[in-house]
């Protein structure tokens, strides 16, 4: 983990851009000269991608996809989901699939993108997150394994104002700590649309949640566990970055970090009690 600062690999692609209208053509070239590099006519993993307004963050994702080291065929497939700003736009410069969801929330953006995905499997992304080039690697050995059916991956935060880099690893070194609780009796509170991957036929079985409502990531990941296995991807060269807006709405960082720990703690003894069956499709987030 990083303790002061973000990997320098993450800078690099951290482009100043405010909007699509500042992206130079330059920049669309070198992105298109690495996603060329692969072969995506036969994909056995397709990377998805649901995208809402974000025209620049895309860019920076993709940015990260098309540095990959990985010999195993993959495609990136974005979904924009009723965008209303120049996110399409951002996407028609690039050497990725697109295909376009009407109807808004995280559940139907990423079921269209597995129905549309050519690959046999699934990897999901978040359009303002980066990915270090082991990231597929990582993932799809673990994956692999005789008897998995899902995995997910852990992530770091993108230090900002008020939020520094050892005050984030403070956040990342509890939160990981959770997640180890977590798994034993309830891995899918670990599965986040920032880093998971699973088998396509199995989850098309499934389906998501086709309402607007937060963790559609983790209500598939609940309902794959009938079909298989959920496995932990901990290598820290597999560590998915994202930036802290999420964290900025609580105001600063320790009301962040209080706030976190009392969420936990309220909730810490069922962590070790098994999820009764439930029907992950209407029940509500708690």
């Amino acid at each position: 983990m990083n303790l002061f600062k973000a990997p320098d690999w993450v800078n690099q692609i951290s482009f100043p851009y405010n909007s699509f209208d500042d992206i130079p053509q330059s920049v669309f070239d070198a992105i298109n000269r690495d996603l060329d590099r692969y072969d995506h006519s036969k994909p056995e993993v397709s990377v998805v991608i649901p995208a809402w307004n974000e025209e620049v963050n895309v860019l920076r994702s993709i940015a990260s996809l098309a540095k990959l080291k990985t010999d195993i065929p993959f495609e990136i497939l974005v979904v924009n989901n009723n965008s209303t700003d120049q996110t399409q736009k951002t996407l028609d410069k690039l050497h990725v699939r697109s295909v376009f969801q009407p109807i808004q929330g995280w559940g139907p953006a990423r079921q269209k993108g597995l129905e549309e995905a050519r690959g046999n499997y699934i990897l999901t992304a978040d359009a303002d997150s980066l990915y270090p080039v082991d990231w597929m690697n990582e993932m799809m050995t673990v994956l692999r394994q005789p008897g998995v059916v899902c995995v997910y991956g852990r992530y770091s935060f993108i230090p900002s104002p008020g939020f520094s880099r050892w005050k984030l690893t403070v956040l990342e070194t509890l939160k990981d700590a959770i997640a180890e609780v977590r798994h034993m009796k309830r891995p899918h509170l670990n599965a986040y649309g920032i880093s998971i991957g699973y088998l396509r036929e199995s989850a098309l079985q499934i389906g998501y949640v086709m309402h607007k409502i937060r963790g559609e990531d983790g209500r598939m990941c609940f309902d794959l566990m009938k079909y298989g296995a959920v496995k932990q991807v901990k290598a820290s060269n597999a560590r998915a970055w994202t930036g802290t807006r999420t964290l900025e709405k609580d105001g600063s960082f320790s009301k962040t970090l209080f706030s976190k720990i009392g969420i936990e703690l309220r909730r810490l003894s069922s962590m070790f009690v098994e999820q009764p069956p439930h029907d992950t499709k209407t029940s509500l987030n708690s």
